[in-house]
């Protein structure tokens, strides 16, 4: 039986659909929760919901800020940070000869460049706790590829190549390092994929549907407890067949 009672969790992106799920998980299972993102209605609506989680405004772009966010964060879950899960990202789509310097740039920084950030400055307060998990969701299409997607695709495959090295350097000091990569997931996102290309991508999924955010959260808390001690350095897929390596 999965118990999280007592870890301390910091949980990037919790307001959006899969961040939603990852977050009912969390708590469901007993875990002490510091959720952030940037919109501020979804942040009271998540404290409205869940009395035990700590919410925190924090725009994961403001790089210079992120040291003081996670001593924050560290503070307010009693000084020590078991679990950080990068679940934030943003996508900004356009093919390769249109792609602005700014929509590129965007892309890298909020979702290669912010998740090592991040992982860097916990890391550093997971060494005095001699322990510690980080949890790095990324994407199908960074294995795959995808019309469009050239800066997603490779912020994804960055995270995730990024996270093995991050594994060798730390595994000797108990700090286990991974990653999830969900395939299409029902999310609002994929809501407004048109009727017949969703068949389409159906199509490709042996398991002939779309994953639930519930599907990536339970794989989330089984990385976050201790049946996942001698894990690192792995990418989980979550795609119902869709792909795997």
């Amino acid at each position: 039986m999965i118990d999280l009672k007592g870890s301390n969790i910091i949980l990037t992106g919790a307001t959006g659909g899969i961040g939603n799920s990852i977050l009912e998980n969390l708590v469901s299972n007993g875990a002490n929760v510091l959720a952030t993102g940037t919109n501020d209605k979804k942040l009271k609506s998540i404290k409205e919901s869940y009395e035990s989680v700590k919410t925190e405004k924090f725009d994961i772009s403001n790089h210079s800020e992120i040291e003081n966010f996670i001593n924050l964060a560290s503070d307010n879950l009693g000084g020590r940070i078991d679990v950080l899960i990068n679940n934030a990202g943003i996508t900004r789509d356009n093919l390769s000869i249109r792609m602005k310097d700014d929509e590129w740039n965007e892309v890298l920084n909020i979702n290669l460049t912010s998740t090592f950030l991040l992982s860097k400055n916990v890391i550093k307060k997971m060494l005095k706790n001699k322990k510690g998990k980080i949890i790095n969701i990324t994407s199908i299409v960074g294995h795959t590829g995808n019309i469009g997607q050239a800066n997603y695709t490779a912020s994804k495959a960055g995270v995730v190549a990024m996270s093995k090295s991050l594994a060798l350097e730390y595994g000797k000091k108990n700090i286990n390092i991974n990653c999830i990569s969900p395939g299409f997931i029902s999310t609002e996102m994929t809501d407004k994929i048109n009727k017949e290309y969703k068949e389409v991508l159906k199509s490709k999924i042996p398991m002939n549907r779309f994953g639930t955010p519930s599907d990536i959260a339970n794989t989330v808390i089984f990385l976050s407890s201790n049946l996942s001690d001698y894990i690192t350095g792995e990418t989980i897929h979550v795609n119902g067949g869709m792909y795997f390596s």
